[in-house]
């Protein structure tokens, strides 16, 4: 295998630590295998209809750059989302013969391709095209088949993985400490973007009702909060519900293991997840995981591996994250465990570069 040219729409630099960490730790997992990696991504999650414009055109060509430099070398391409990352792949395949991987995340397909009927056409062919399709999710599979029309033969249900050097089970009270946590406090935590998909509102209104039986609770809650549109209508939720958090800005990997650790629950009440990464991560670690029955949640928390309550249900909400509190924390540790183990690195590199494999077997069969 020569090289494995990467695609996508996302990827952290030191100033935006979180954006798209999952798909370069892929690539930095690649990498430890001993593969070629070369990646052509978007850095700057900036928003905006002319910033967007810019830096979707220099990437185009960035990316169209590559491919013409170094076809030769490059054994395939793989796209992160199918749109817009997977035009690039499915250009590469149509000019230069380059075979692709598309990896599915679940906005590419929940959201982005409900936007028109064009956007939707260009997804299906993306999809129909490419010589792999992974997806992070049971859900997203049923997906990808059944609406739009892929062959299951070429549908692979892998997760992006998670690294158990990282989130691995930590002494609670030593995270605490560290963090300065009391240890009487009742610690529930989220890690994600704040904004109304993750269901940061549901968590506000359900928390009051946490604070009622747990006055000592506190709800600290790890994110980027980027839309200030939003921040003001959720600054307005807590005022409301008369409700304090701790916000924290994103932060390495290493830190927010350490959070998960201290915390008795990790909650991610989100409205549609196509994995759901971070509770995989918090599974890891041994914490507790309260979340919604949507995607890929739906999977991830089945058979008592955590707690599955109604979506955009802030009473329900409330209902598991007291549920979660009132167990013993071992409870669910062998199933998390379990779990997790089914989705370490180890597990995830093997089953890629076997998919890698084939698709140079059968290239090197038509050449």
């Amino acid at each position: 295998m020569q090289k494995i040219m990467i695609f996508s729409n996302m990827y952290p630099t030191q100033k935006h630590p979180t954006y798209g960490i999952f798909v370069k730790n892929q690539v930095e997992l690649l990498r430890s295998k001993g593969l070629d990696v070369e990646v052509v991504a978007i850095t700057d999650p900036a928003k905006g209809k002319l910033p967007n414009l810019k830096k979707y055109l220099f990437w185009f060509i960035r990316s169209m750059m590559h491919m013409i430099g170094d076809k030769r070398r490059t054994t395939l391409t793989h796209a992160h989302y199918a749109f817009p990352t997977g035009v690039l792949s499915l250009i590469g395949k149509k000019l230069f013969r380059l075979p692709y991987v598309v990896t599915v995340h679940g906005g590419d397909i929940d959201k982005m391709a409900a936007k028109n009927e064009k956007i939707r056409a260009a997804t299906q062919k993306i999809l129909q095209g490419a010589d792999a399709v992974i997806v992070v999710g049971d859900r997203l599979k049923k997906d990808v088949i059944e609406r739009f029309g892929v062959d299951q033969k070429r549908v692979h249900v892998m997760s992006m993985g998670v690294d158990k050097e990282v989130f691995k089970p930590m002494q609670k009270s030593k995270a605490r400490q560290e963090l300065n946590i009391p240890e009487n406090e009742k610690t529930l935590l989220f890690v994600g973007n704040m904004i109304e998909a993750k269901g940061v509102l549901e968590l506000v209104d359900a928390f009051k009702i946490i604070q009622e039986k747990y006055p000592v609770a506190k709800l600290h809650m790890i994110g980027s909060d980027k839309d200030e549109a939003f921040m003001h209508i959720f600054a307005k939720r807590l005022l409301d519900n008369d409700v304090r958090i701790i916000h924290h800005l994103p932060m390495p990997q290493k830190e927010i293991a350490k959070w998960i650790a201290a915390a008795d629950v990790f909650v991610l009440p989100s409205h549609h997840e196509g994995f759901g990464l971070v509770a995989l991560e918090a599974m890891a670690v041994g914490t507790s995981v309260v979340g919604t029955d949507v995607g890929g949640l739906s999977y991830l928390l089945s058979d008592g591996a955590g707690i599955l309550v109604e979506p955009k249900n802030p009473q329900s909400l409330a209902e598991g994250l007291i549920q979660a509190l009132s167990e013993p924390e071992d409870k669910r540790c062998n199933v998390m465990q379990r779990t997790a183990a089914n989705h370490s690195y180890e597990v995830i590199a093997k089953r890629l570069m076997t998919i890698y494999e084939e698709i140079e077997k059968t290239r090197m069969k038509k050449s």
